[in-house]
């Protein structure tokens, strides 16, 4: 009879650690997937340094950002019943990176469009600036890349075979005229160490040419006058950039364009004003809306048929904007934007 009570015991005992590991599981497991949601809606004042003094114009000029967050089980059917979180499988959002890299290369992506937002602004306002030019910052190697283990995300290689190029398409065209048995050296930084490493040539898939294995862009700095310095952070990508040269402009030109009111938006910026899509958009206008914005600057990307053909289904980001802003029955005003004109004239008709 004790050993039947004993056994008994046991079998509850084991029961409930079971169903305890299940729930452990199910709340705290992290699965191979990541949620997009909305992350937060910043005053780019609080970046932005113009002549060494941040802007104290009342009102404010909002970046929206996303968050992305490591699914657990529990998560992944939570977001289920919300419009506004998106479910993405690891490989899909980060491809071939670690998730290191991967946060690496979007502080680039933030690096650049600071960068980009500090000769548009420039432009506009016909202040002086200066581009320097550092070389090709490497995104990603891939697998049958001879510098595989050689080069690292990150890198800015600055000459090959001791020739010093001007932009990452003179880089390219370089190589392309390399012999495909060719051995090359490439001289590079790295966290601020100077490195030399050689390799040869592969076949690339996408063209079927000869290069490196390496996806790159330019990395360069403009330095204008008076003297702007842009701090994001641990906030990365591309999305802030028009934001940004709306603060930036505003301080360099002595435009008061947030009269008062809290100005929220995304989007790329180029170099000479060009406003592009971004990612997330709807948890951007909701993240917005959230925090008081009163107008919401969207791309209005325009969709071709390049475009049309790779997705049938894509819809460009001011529709989407206009889409979750009806969703969350917000007063806050979608406007459309191209260029960076299109939401200066908005904000100071």
């Amino acid at each position: 009879m004790d050993l039947l009570k004993f056994n008994k015991s046991r079998n509850k005992i084991l029961g409930a650690i079971f169903i305890f590991a299940i729930v452990v599981l199910f709340f705290f497991f992290q699965t191979n997937y990541y949620l997009e949601v909305p992350g937060s809606a910043e005053p780019t004042s609080q970046f932005v340094k113009v002549d060494g003094k941040h802007d104290k114009k009342k009102g404010n000029l909002l970046l929206t950002t996303v968050g992305i967050v490591r699914a657990t089980p529990f998560l992944l059917v939570k977001s289920m019943e919300n419009d506004f979180e998106t479910i993405y499988p690891q490989e899909e959002l980060m491809g071939n990176e670690t998730s290191a890299q991967y946060n690496q290369v979007q502080q680039y992506y933030m690096k650049s469009a600071t960068n980009n937002a500090v000769q548009a602004a420039y432009t506009k306002a016909h202040k002086p600036f200066n581009k320097v030019y550092k070389g090709v910052y490497v995104m990603d190697i891939t697998s049958n890349s001879d510098f595989k283990g050689k080069l690292e995300v990150g890198d800015t290689i600055n000459s090959i075979n001791g020739y010093k190029f001007k932009s990452s398409n003179e880089f390219i065209n370089y190589v392309r005229k390399q012999n495909k048995k060719s051995k090359v050296s490439i001289s590079l930084d790295r966290n601020g160490r100077k490195l030399n490493v050689s390799g040869g040539l592969v076949k690339l898939k996408e063209t079927k040419h000869y290069g490196l294995g390496i996806t790159l862009t330019d990395d360069s700095v403009a330095k204008g006058v008076p003297p702007t310095t842009i701090n994001a952070g641990e906030i990365g990508g591309p999305s802030a950039g028009l934001m940004f040269t709306l603060q930036v402009y505003s301080q360099i030109a002595n435009k008061n364009l947030k009269q008062g009111r809290t100005v929220a938006g995304t989007g790329t910026i180029s170099p000479d004003g060009t406003v592009g899509p971004i990612g997330g958009i709807d948890k951007k206008v909701f993240i917005a809306s959230a925090e008081g914005a009163t107008i919401f600057f969207a791309p209005d990307d325009p969709v071709t048929k390049e475009i049309k053909k790779y997705d049938p289904d894509y819809v460009n980001n001011y529709h989407l904007a206009k889409q979750a802003a009806k969703k969350i029955n917000t007063k806050m005003k979608i406007v459309p934007v191209k260029k960076l004109d299109d939401a200066i004239n908005y904000l100071e008709k």
